[in-house]
């Protein structure tokens, strides 16, 4: 069956939902097998499919570096697919909870169950694993799920419902497609728990359409990741893996380290290693096969619109990496940019970037970085680069943010087993590790009462023995 529902009444989506709903109920909770298969057979077409998962994208995006969505969507699926599978078992059984002294008698547990019926709103900045990540999670967990991706994606839209229709009927998973009056139709829907990948800003609105309905949401947000070298630290290391994760599909990540803070005396010595880095990456600049375009004209002419603000407040805008004027020579391009001298008058100060434009602060001591990431929101990420010392152990306890890389950046969210999320403006909740599976899951506690119920004795009338098991309680 195909899975594509391409809604132009959004009347219509609650029906959908209902029919979902009702499919829970009919059919109920999904075995370990039936779950397994489901997985099993997932992974299997996303990497069938990867060659069309590769054009999809690149029509999309213009011009998207082929190897990076082999390694961020397909593998990235591909892997976290592979996670479920191996630990479904482990995820879905019972666990032991304690019972007190004088319940002994008795049995308390924990069983996770399917909520029902999870929405999913994703991006289009990596439209195939931001989308199908909490699907797959959630099928895991036993849920139905629709999805709802974004309307900016629409040849990689048609493949994923291509790919899932041979997998799924449209009573266990259902895609809607339409512009934002649909996507906030789909906010308001009484789902059993909603999924919003996205800005901040959409982000608050989504959360209040769900409230209506009282819709638990987990909402993977972003903001201003920072990354912090340590004075001394060896800065070509720091300066490649700094270029990666900020040039990777064109800055365009969540995640992408949004600015370096670097010490004072490093400062030049850092942009020269990060400039060498970048030529090094893409020897035919930015119109490299490697190197990914801006996604579309609207967001390029904002980049370059926080550049040009930043140039004008007194800024020093460098161009890096090999001939970066042949940007203009491919559509929406730009070339990995360094910013020096920025200050809080300026928008790239304040506004996440999403691009491949680097603002470069210099710091004193860590203390003076410290108190820079804390005046500004918690971010999505936090990148340090540094021994394990007093200062790095200093800044994990100080600071607050998603998740850590130390000495690297991104490949936190490659860790299966972590949970990947934000805290604050830059999100709340998780859906990756076994928190991804316990967040679409309910934790019933269960307490069994054993042959011999102590309990008896707290009943009325209350005779001597409540005053004796009183004082074993409150001593």
């Amino acid at each position: 069956m195909n899975a594509l529902t391409d809604i132009a009444d959004v009347d219509r989506l609650s029906g959908l939902l209902a029919r979902q709903r009702a499919a829970f109920l009919r059919e109920g909770v999904p075995s370990f097998a039936r779950r397994r298969a489901d997985l099993t057979r997932f992974r299997a077409a996303i990497i069938r499919h990867r060659k069309e998962i590769e054009d999809a994208i690149n029509a999309d995006f213009g011009h998207r570096s082929r190897h990076e969505t082999a390694i961020m969507e397909v593998g990235g699926v591909a892997e976290g697919t592979k996670y479920l599978i191996r630990n479904l078992r482990k995820f879905m059984a019972p666990t032991r909870r304690h019972v007190a002294l004088h319940m002994r008698s008795g049995r308390a547990r924990i069983e996770y169950q399917p909520l029902g019926v999870v929405g999913v709103m994703s991006p289009w900045n990596y439209p195939v694993n931001l989308a199908l990540m909490p699907v797959i999670t959630a099928i895991a967990a036993g849920n139905r799920v629709m999805l709802k991706p974004s309307e900016f994606t629409p040849a990689t839209n048609a493949l994923i419902a291509k790919m899932l229709g041979e997998i799924f009927s449209e009573e266990q998973f259902a895609m809607v497609t339409g512009d934002a009056d649909v996507g906030a139709a789909f906010s308001a829907l009484p789902f059993d728990h909603l999924v919003f990948t996205g800005s901040t800003g959409v982000g608050r609105s989504v959360m209040k359409a769900a409230s209506d309905n009282l819709v638990p949401v987990t909402l993977e947000l972003g903001g201003k990741s920072p990354t912090i070298i340590a004075k001394g630290h060896p800065l070509e290391q720091a300066a490649s893996s700094i270029a990666f994760g900020k040039l990777l599909s064109a800055g365009q990540t969540c995640i992408a380290p949004d600015y370096a803070l670097v010490h004072e005396s490093d400062v030049d010595a850092f942009v020269a290693a990060y400039g060498r880095a970048v030529a090094s990456f893409y020897a035919d600049g930015p119109t490299s096969e490697h190197y990914t375009s801006i996604f579309n004209a609207r967001h390029h002419a904002r980049l370059q619109g926080l550049v040009e603000d930043a140039r004008t407040k007194g800024a020093q805008v460098i161009e890096v990496g090999n001939r970066p004027g042949d940007a203009s020579l491919r559509p929406n391009t730009m070339a990995p940019t360094v910013v020096l001298g920025v200050n809080d008058s300026m928008r790239i100060a304040h506004e996440e970037i999403f691009g491949p434009i680097l603002p470069i602060f210099a710091y004193r001591d860590i203390g003076d970085a410290i108190d820079f990431v804390n005046a500004r929101p918690r971010p999505l990420a936090l990148y340090y680069f540094g021994r394990d010392d007093a200062d790095r152990r200093r800044l994990l306890s100080e600071t607050t943010s998603g998740n850590v890389t130390i000495n690297g950046t991104i490949m936190h969210i490659a860790q299966d087993d972590l949970p990947f999320g934000g805290v604050g403006p830059s999100g709340m909740g998780a859906y990756h590790g076994i928190e991804g599976f316990r967040t679409f899951s309910h934790a019933k506690g269960i307490y069994e009462q054993g042959r011999w119920n102590l309990a008896n004795l707290l009943h009325a009338p209350f005779k001597q023995p409540i005053d004796t098991i009183l004082n074993l309680m409150l001593r």
